[in-house]
């Protein structure tokens, strides 16, 4: 029977000792059933996904778990969700990321507007791109507060800053630097007035946008579809662009779930039934949780708990019980990086996997978490791939 992979990722899962959860990890602490007997059958060991010098983006992680090395392929992080929108870039076209956010007296209140809702973000998106739509810049909308602007024969050389990295801090020291800074710091302005007369015109439309906030930017960029490199077919699901988009550029279906939003209380099992309908016909699904790093970024060490949790129950035990009736299927779990609560980002250090399989010999691993991990051989991304398709 021919063999078959799913890779279930919980996205910014791994994290550091708590003091209040007497220093275990949230997925240390977090109650994980599936995830730990997955771990006595299999193998638990450490991904190093982000390379040395990198941004420990989810981008360049996910990139790296599908195994594909950022040092070759990596352009920026807009590029791969335009893929996602199927927004062709010409090469004179440099996509931005962005963010409806909330800023209030020149701090970062929230990178997300308060999680805004995908029609009213879009409503907001499209007001933006009748008012400021010009020759050179166009604004796409996406899912919730993630959006693409695409400006044609833009510079190199600007530095941006992830929102999400500066959560309760004062904007000014982070706004874009460089070349063709001016051009953008003129559209940030712009569009505050858009989004403030829009809501004074469209109250059954209220939200926490007030700003919007360009970064991720790179131009487009191709990679060699999986299905050449391993022979794979496959599908990946998630909510999130960025993750669609990378399927996209590997050659991978994208298979779109109802209520899927990305956070706490998605539909798993829809995800779940796709994953599940994808592997009757194909041989690989990288199904993706978005939740576990949302709540990361909010600081909220009982909602990540909880978004662990719900993984393990919601995603993880129904896989592990296909796998019992289809044991050609061989389960990989991992993050794609580390989001610590205390720092409410992403940070760069190797995160737990497990693997486990018919073909997998145990390692005698008791649980899966970072401390079960350490001391362990460290793979990167592309090694674990390599590993994971055609044996360890």
């Amino acid at each position: 029977m021919k063999k078959k992979y799913i890779i279930l990722v919980g996205d910014g899962m791994a994290d550091r000792p708590v003091a209040s959860l007497d220093n275990r990890t949230p997925l240390e602490y977090a109650q994980t059933p599936a995830m730990n007997t997955l771990a006595k059958s299999g193998i638990v060991r450490l991904v190093a996904t982000v390379p040395e010098g990198y941004p420990p983006g989810s981008d360049v992680a996910n990139l790296s778990l599908m195994g594909y090395d950022p040092q070759v392929y990596y352009s920026g992080r807009a590029p791969i969700e335009a893929a996602s929108l199927g927004l062709p870039l010409s090469s004179d076209d440099t996509a931005f990321r962005c963010n409806l956010v909330k800023i209030i007296n020149e701090t970062m209140i929230d990178y997300s507007a308060g999680h805004i809702d995908t029609g009213k973000a879009s409503r907001i998106i499209k007001a933006l791109a009748t008012e400021l739509d010009d020759d050179s810049i166009r604004f796409y909308p996406g899912i919730s507060y993630r959006h693409i602007v695409v400006i044609k024969n833009f510079p190199d050389g600007l530095t941006c800053t992830p929102p999400h990295d500066i959560t309760d801090t004062p904007t000014t020291p982070h706004l874009p630097r460089g070349n063709g800074a001016e051009k953008i710091l003129s559209l940030l302005k712009k569009a505050r007035t858009v989004i403030h007369d829009f809501h004074a015109a469209h109250p059954d439309c209220l939200t926490d946008a007030t700003d919007i906030w360009l970064w991720g930017q790179g131009r487009a960029l191709q990679l060699p579809h999986l299905k050449d490199r391993f022979g794979l077919n496959g599908s990946v699901i998630s909510a999130v662009d960025l993750v669609r988009g990378l399927g996209v550029l590997a050659g991978l279906t994208v298979r779109l779930v109802d209520g899927a939003t990305g956070y706490l209380g998605t539909n798993y099992a829809g995800k779940v039934q796709a994953a599940i309908d994808a592997l009757k016909n194909e041989d690989f699904v990288y199904l993706h949780v978005e939740a576990p790093d949302e709540t990361s970024h909010q600081g909220d060490l009982q909602k990540k708990i909880q978004a662990i949790e719900e993984f393990d129950h919601y995603v993880v035990k129904e896989i592990m019980h296909y796998q019992k009736e289809h044991p050609e299927l061989t389960i990989l779990v991992a993050p794609d990086h580390a989001t610590p609560v205390s720092l409410k980002t992403h940070s760069s250090e190797p995160v737990p996997f497990l693997v486990s399989g018919s073909s997998i010999t145990a390692d005698n691993s008791c649980t899966y978490c970072e401390s079960s991990a350490q001391g362990k051989p460290i793979y990167s991304g592309p090694e674990l791939f390599e590993h994971f398709i055609r044996g360890f």
